[in-house]
């Protein structure tokens, strides 16, 4: 019997899809700085920054410095934007995902939480009208570790009090989560609501984990 299921975040309980974008692309244009030379400073510090080691912040005044554009107003209005467009996210939530998640409260099934995300991003879901719910919150950056390192799962199921066994985890599949979690021992199932159509993002359907269409259908497995 499932006691608790584990969410993953981005693509799986909100999407990053539907608002308007604020990427590597938009902030280098924002800076005045030419996309390549933003990215060769920007890609490399994401694992960095999905483990507590560098904010938002910090990584932006060091790439403004580097190619001396750097301003207080500058730098604070990039960061504003970014913010904002995490925000936003949570504007455009499948209609069945809160439903979904005060059914499984009523029925007394634990929530948890395993979210690879930034500073910025851990600011907005603590925020979030979706916090509230997770009993087990297991944010990357603040946590130190990302997915899918097994240390990352075994403290969100330690925290929810449950076995592997006893818990579902549901994501859309990417950063290997899905085998991860499977290799933990819990029952993995894949969520494609916001999968579109003629696309692969965020990781397309992978045939060896069951899919889940729609959100209100987590509840079958419990």
């Amino acid at each position: 019997m499932m006691k608790a299921v584990i969410f993953d975040m981005y693509e799986t309980l909100i999407t990053l899809l539907e608002a308007p974008p604020y990427f590597g692309a938009q902030m280098a244009a924002d800076a005045g700085i030419a996309e390549d030379r933003f990215q060769e400073l920007w890609r490399p510090t994401e694992k960095d920054r999905t483990i507590g080691k560098v904010s938002l912040e910090e990584i932006l005044e060091r790439i403004l410095r580097e190619n001396k554009c750097f301003s207080e107003n500058l730098l604070h209005r990039m960061v504003a934007k970014r913010i904002r467009f995490k925000e936003e996210a949570f504007c455009h939530l499948h209609k069945e995902i809160i439903p979904m998640l005060n059914l499984l409260q009523e029925k007394g099934i634990r929530i948890g939480l395993i979210s690879n995300c930034y500073s910025e991003e851990a600011i907005v879901i603590r925020k979030s009208i979706l916090y509230p719910y997770f009993d087990a919150p297991c944010l990357s950056y603040e946590e130190g570790m990302q997915k899918p390192d097994p240390a990352i799962y075994q403290r969100c199921l330690d925290k929810l009090k449950v076995q592997a066994e006893e818990c579902l985890y549901a994501g859309d599949g990417g950063s290997g989560e899905l085998e991860a979690a499977k290799k933990a021992g819990m029952k993995a199932v894949q969520v494609v609501w916001y999968l579109k159509e003629n696309t692969v993002l965020p990781s397309g359907r992978k045939a060896e984990f069951e899919q889940v269409e729609s959100p209100m259908e987590i509840l079958k497995f419990i």
